[in-house]
């Protein structure tokens, strides 16, 4: 058996080093990591909305009122989520989209097996009400969204 203590040589030194430069390294990567995208989060939950929004137009008679209903409540959703985390930034324009859904939700929600002509007015007014503030809020987004 070797008595002798571990002699603090080059070799010590080296492996120090070498575990600082590993650390650094990682630290790094975790930094870089976190720059990979500088968009903010609503951005994506815009896009989300303006999906959902436009799933509209692929609705057809085949789809009835149930169709529609789920429709509403997918935008109602994104919506939900885009108003959570851009309110702060855009009070204005997620208040007019929470107003606009709600709306749409309200009238969708009102609806039976056989709509009259003056409740698909109203839902077609409301429509587009949610189209132009969700556009108004793409407007104000694009040069955080670009």
């Amino acid at each position: 058996m070797n008595s002798q203590p571990p002699t603090p040589g080059p070799a010590r030194a080296s492996a120090w080093v070498r575990t600082a430069l590993v650390c650094a390294v990682a630290a790094g990567l975790v930094t870089v990591a976190g720059c990979g995208s500088s968009k903010p989060g609503y951005c994506t939950d815009r896009t989300n909305l303006q999906n959902s929004v436009k799933g509209l137009t692929n609705l057809n008679t085949s789809s009835g009122v149930s169709g529609l209903k789920s429709q509403v409540d997918q935008i109602q959703s994104d919506a939900s989520s885009l108003v959570n985390s851009a309110k702060s930034d855009f009070p204005d324009q997620t208040s007019a989209i929470t107003s606009s859904v709600n709306a749409l939700k309200s009238a969708v929600s009102a609806l039976g097996s056989n709509p009259s002509a003056s409740q698909i007015a109203t839902i077609t007014k409301n429509a587009g009400n949610v189209v132009s503030s969700v556009s108004s809020f793409a407007d104000a987004s694009n040069s955080s969204c670009s």
